[in-house]
This record gives C-alpha cells, sequence and structure tokens, in this order.
C-alpha cells in the first residue's frame, strides 16, 4: 500500500438542521492516474436527472483511504453495518441550460432515507466550480426524509403556481425557492461527502466553459455508499 501524506479534513454543520457535510483535502495523490483513466473511459448520456455524461469506473483506489473513510462513516454518519458502495462513476456536467428539463434547474436530493451517503471527488481545476447546498424556502426544508416528500412534492407544484416554471439555468444561489445555506469550493483532490437527503446542487461557474472532453470540462467522481 502506499504512503499518503496525511489529508485535511473539515466537517461542517449545515443550516439550522446541522446536517454534516465533511471535506477531505489530499484525498488520493494520484489526481494524474485518475484523469487518464477518465480520459480512456466510456461515457455515455446519464440518467434524466444528471445534466451530462458518465463512465463507470473502479473505485478501488477508495482502499488507499478505507480506515479514513469507515471511521468517518461510522462516527459522523452513524452507519455502522452493511457498509457497501452502490455506485461509481466518472462525471462530466454538459447539458447547455436551454435543454434543462425543470428538475435539471433546481436543487435536488438523491435519496430519503438518510443511510446513502453522497461522495463528490473533483478532479478538474477549482474554476470549474464546486456544490452549493439548500434550504427550500416555502417549507424551511433543507433535507428532504421519507415522512417530508409528500409535503416537498406539493410545495414545489405551490412554487410553479406562484412563480412560474424555474428559469432555464443551473441554479446557483439564493432565489425566490430557495436559499443558499453552503457553498464548497471545487479543489482539485478535494472529496466531500454528505447524506443524500440533503438539498444541494453543482455550482457550474460558467454554462459556456463545459465540455465533454474530460481534459477540459467538469470532471468529477460520483459515487454513493450505503449502510444502516
Amino acid at each position: 500500500m502506499r504512503h499518503l501524506p496525511e489529508p485535511e479534513i473539515d466537517i461542517r454543520l449545515l443550516g439550522r438542521e446541522r446536517e454534516p457535510v465533511v471535506i477531505i483535502d489530499g484525498f488520493s495523490g494520484m489526481l494524474d492516474v485518475l484523469r487518464q483513466q477518465a480520459t480512456a473511459a466510456n461515457f455515455a448520456r446519464a440518467d434524466a436527472y444528471y445534466p451530462g455524461i458518465r463512465a463507470k469506473m473502479d473505485p478501488g483506489y477508495l482502499d488507499l483511504r478505507r480506515e479514513l473513510l469507515l471511521a468517518i462513516l461510522q462516527r459522523t454518519f452513524g452507519l455502522q453495518q452493511h457498509v457497501r458502495l452502490v455506485s461509481a462513476h466518472f462525471s462530466l456536467v454538459t447539458e447547455p441550460e436551454e435543454r434543462l428539463v425543470e428538475k435539471q434547474r433546481i436543487p435536488h436530493y438523491d435519496d430519503t432515507s438518510g443511510q446513502v451517503i453522497a461522495i463528490m471527488h473533483y478532479l478538474a481545476d477549482a474554476n470549474t466550480g464546486g456544490t452549493a447546498f439548500y434550504r427550500h424556502r416555502r417549507t424551511g426544508f433543507e433535507k428532504i426524509t421519507t415522512a417530508r416528500r409528500p409535503q416537498y412534492d406539493s410545495a414545489l407544484i405551490a412554487d410553479d403556481v406562484d412563480y412560474g416554471e424555474p428559469p432555464a439555468k443551473y441554479h446557483h444561489g439564493t432565489s425566490n425557492r430557495y436559499e443558499m445555506i453552503e457553498e464548497i469550493a471545487a479543489r482539485p483532490d478535494r472529496l466531500i461527502l454528505y447524506r443524500g437527503w440533503t438539498l444541494h446542487s453543482g455550482v457550474i461557474s460558467d454554462p459556456r466553459e463545459l465540455s465533454s472532453d474530460p481534459a477540459k470540462g467538469r470532471l468529477t467522481i460520483n459515487m454513493f455508499i450505503a449502510g444502516s
């Protein structure tokens, strides 16, 4: 096992609900290798919610920080048993703003159980944009649990009635629908972890600069870990 320098770790508690987001700088020490793997990967259009393309990747490099990740999952997120990796992809945001569907124009959540942890590993330059976290104004929700989802869905309909459709652009900052409560800047080899029920959105610094080329675009590794 290769020796890595100690990473820098920061834990922030978001908003009123105090949901944790863990930030690890200098996570892998193998940026060039991961970027080369992305360049050789077979990207394809992602599902209806992700505004871009993805390619499956080998998440074996996580073993470099296995003990650290397990400690964070246990102590910060309370996952003690049946911890497993659900998915791992290289990801590139590529969709022009005028082609975004309504759900891609507002912050989103990935899971409502509280037992799924999202991992975002930034591989591109810092100016490609990080991740922002939000509070929904009408409900005050910063996380969407299974119990809250019906109320949240109804509130989204009410938002459309009052404000019309969200504008055709990537959401960033505070709007009539959402209040931004935290923004994590991108940094090469920075990895962040947060519960999938947390409302969030990628920060797209300049949509005109989006690219399907892994060497030029907003390249990240997106992963999900589940447990109990």
